[in-house]
């Protein structure tokens, strides 16, 4: 199975978690709750947690309950599955929902009880592409982004002494194609692919200055031609990776992008522990 390296899936975290939330929480499947926030004001989701195959579907339960276009998701997440990710991203996409990072925050007023937005939180691994899918996207000041490579899953704990087949290499080029994708049409730029994949999984996770996170386009300005470009709708994904040879046909049990391809043929990617199946880590 693909995962994000630290922090995804159950898998302590490279770098210290540094979350409001408990840091258990962090390393748990990722659990959502919806705050309004006033009459014809979008409401906020806080998503804590890791993704994992669970994910989408526990996204979808919430999303059928509430009127989440236009929403704020809040993240503080360790990554998690790398497929999932993928998923996930997309729907909230086409929910036009903005994404920041941070944790939740209750103040009592004479109006009542407020929730508010604290900025110490960390955004790690996948949940970086998690921050990508918002049409608008903020990461305050004391907020963390880190990013690193993907990995095999199962082989994480010791990436540099594992022993891999080409088919193992196989799963990973597939879900790196895959993650680049996704990236442009979340409207991304390559920096952000280009600082991921050039961190090793014995090595902490890199966490982006504020320059990198403009470079990567994992922050937005209202009015600004990156907001504007990632309003529009994202790009249909194509149905097969575009790979080299004569214009064959891809062989059987090729997975198609944005699907798990057959069981048999291939793993998935969950963040940082391997679910049955070789994962790349992210």
């Amino acid at each position: 199975m693909l995962i994000a390296v630290p922090g995804v899936g159950h898998v302590d975290p490279v770098m210290p978690a540094a979350s409001a939330a408990p840091a258990d929480a962090r390393k748990q499947p990722m659990q959502f709750s919806w705050h309004t926030r006033g009459e014809g004001t979008p409401g906020l989701v806080f998503a804590v947690g890791s993704v994992t195959g669970d994910t989408p579907a526990a996204f979808e339960r919430l999303a059928s309950a509430h009127d989440l276009r236009g929403a704020t998701m809040v993240l503080n997440s360790v990554g998690g599955s790398v497929l999932d990710t993928l998923t996930l991203g997309r729907r909230w996409r086409e929910l036009g929902m903005a994404t920041t990072v941070g944790t939740a925050t209750r103040t009592d007023g004479r109006g009542g009880a407020a929730v508010g937005i604290r900025p110490d939180a960390a955004c790690e691994s996948m949940c970086a592409f998690l921050l990508l899918a918002g049409t608008n996207r903020y990461v305050p000041p004391g907020a963390r982004v880190r990013v690193h490579q993907i990995w095999l899953g199962d082989r994480v704990g010791d990436a540099r002494e594992a022993n891999y087949s080409a088919q193992d290499m196989t799963i990973v080029q597939r879900d790196v194609g895959r993650l680049a994708q996704y990236t442009f049409e979340m409207g991304g730029s390559g920096a952000l692919l280009s600082i991921a994949l050039s961190v090793p999984p014995w090595e902490p996770l890199h966490e982006l200055s504020p320059d990198e996170l403009v470079a990567a386009r994992l922050v937005t300005r209202d009015g600004g031609a990156i907001a504007a470009t990632n309003r529009a709708a994202p790009k249909p994904v194509q149905d097969r990776l575009a790979v080299s040879g004569g214009g064959r046909a891809p062989a059987a049990g090729t997975a198609r992008l944005g699907e798990a391809a057959p069981a048999a043929a291939e793993a998935t990617a969950t963040g940082g522990v391997a679910h049955g199946q070789p994962a790349a880590a992210q």
